[in-house]
């Protein structure tokens, strides 16, 4: 079943994209939840002028992001934590820690975009890397240590 998502799903899609789900999650899911509508006929005609028009204004916003990517990028970050006995920090370091570390750095990024790579949890010290997704098509990829307090 064609359906035309209303908000961003993980692993599903992005707002106004048609995607192909089976019958039983769009109907007892996404359709009552407001997260998608049927895909008709008409409301595709209506998606393909929405999209013609909102394209112009994505390709400002990209521009303006791309800043935002290359200061990610070359961000130095260093989180400090307290460490017990073989470099296991006390506490762990997550995507919300790193949401609040951007946030300092005048980064504004929500923690559900922010995509840890290896786990989703770092409990030890090194040299980590995570993703961070600023629009639909745009990702900066972002590089920090952990270290002992």
């Amino acid at each position: 079943m064609e359906v035309i998502l209303k908000k961003d799903i993980e692993h599903l899609g992005f707002i106004d994209d048609i995607v192909n789900v089976k019958a039983g999650y769009a109907r007892n899911y996404l359709i009552p939840n407001k997260l998608a509508i049927f895909a008709s006929v008409s409301e595709k005609k209506i998606l393909q002028e929405n999209l013609k028009q909102r394209e112009q204004k994505n390709q400002k916003i990209i521009e303006d992001l791309e800043s935002v990517k290359n200061k990610i990028e070359t961000l130095d970050l260093k989180i400090s934590s307290k460490v017990g006995e073989d470099k296991k920090l006390f506490g762990s370091v997550t995507s919300a820690t790193l949401e609040s570390v951007l946030k300092k750095h005048e980064i504004v990024v929500e923690k559900k975009y922010i995509i840890m790579d290896g786990s989703s949890i770092i409990k030890n010290t090194g040299d980590f890397s995570a993703t961070i997704r600023l629009h639909r098509g745009l990702t900066a990829k972002l590089s920090f240590k952990v270290i002992a307090e």
